[in-house]
C-alpha cells in the first residue's frame, strides 16, 4: 500500500493516497497556514482557522490589496458576545504590520464580515509591564496601562477619529467613560457603536459609550 513519508518521495506518496480534489483542499490549508502564527504548542481555533483561509483567498483575489496582505499575518482571534447575543471578532496582529492592515482594512474587515456574518475588529498585539513594587524601575511608555488602553482604543475605532472623551463618576466610585467619534463617518460606523463599548470593556476593564460629536456649524 502508498506510504506518506518525508523526502523525495512525498509529493508521489499524496498522489497515491489522495485524490486531486483532497490533494488542492490540503494545499489550500496549509498556504492559508502562513496568515496566522501562534506560540509554540499553541494550535488554531476553528475561527482562526476560517479567518486565515478568507484571509488567504483574498490574497488570490483582490488584486487591490493583494500586496499589503501578503506580508501580513494574525496571531490570534477572539469572538465576543454583547448585547441581545451579537458576536463580534477581535483579530489580533502585530504591531509591525499594523499600517499595512490599516492601508487594506476597510476592504479587509468588510470582506471578513460578508464571511463570518459578524462585526470584525482588528487590535495590535501589546503588552502591558507593571511596575514593580520596589526597586527604580522605569516601565516604557508603549507597555503602560494608560499607553496601551489609549493604543486599544484608536485601533478599535479606526478609520474613525476619536475627537473628544468625557469621564464621569458615579456615586458608586465606578467611571464611566464617553466617547466622541468623527461625526464624518457616521454612516460608516453608526451600527458597530454597541460592539465599540463591549469590545473596549472586554480589552480594558472600562465602561465606555461611544457617540459621534456634534457637528460644528
Amino acid at each position: 500500500s502508498a506510504r506518506v513519508s518525508s523526502g523525495p518521495w512525498l509529493s508521489l506518496s499524496l498522489r497515491a493516497v489522495f485524490p486531486v480534489s483532497s490533494r488542492f483542499k490540503m494545499s489550500q490549508q496549509f498556504t492559508a497556514g502562513r496568515k496566522i502564527h501562534k506560540k509554540k504548542g499553541k494550535t488554531a481555533s476553528e475561527l482562526e482557522e476560517q479567518i486565515a483561509q478568507a484571509m488567504f483567498d483574498l490574497e488570490l483575489s483582490a488584486k487591490e490589496i493583494q500586496a499589503d496582505l501578503k506580508k501580513v499575518f494574525f496571531y490570534s482571534a477572539k469572538e465576543i458576545t454583547h448585547g441581545g447575543g451579537k458576536k463580534a471578532v477581535v483579530i489580533f496582529v502585530p504591531l509591525a504590520f499594523l499600517r499595512n492592515y490599516h492601508r487594506i482594512q476597510s476592504r479587509l474587515v468588510r470582506e471578513l464580515e460578508k464571511k463570518l456574518s459578524k462585526t470584525v475588529v482588528v487590535i495590535g498585539q501589546r503588552r502591558i509591564i507593571k511596575k514593580p513594587k520596589w526597586g527604580n524601575v522605569v516601565v516604557p511608555r508603549k507597555n503602560t496601562m494608560t499607553y496601551v488602553h489609549e493604543a486599544i482604543l484608536e485601533d478599535l475605532v479606526y478609520p474613525t477619529d476619536v475627537v473628544g472623551r468625557r469621564q464621569r463618576i458615579r456615586l458608586d466610585g465606578t467611571r464611566h467613560h464617553k466617547i466622541y467619534l468623527d461625526s464624518r463617518d457616521q454612516s460608516n460606523v453608526e451600527a458597530k457603536l454597541d460592539t465599540f463599548a463591549a469590545v473596549y470593556r472586554r480589552l480594558t476593564g472600562k465602561t465606555a459609550s461611544f457617540e459621534f460629536a456634534p457637528q460644528q456649524e
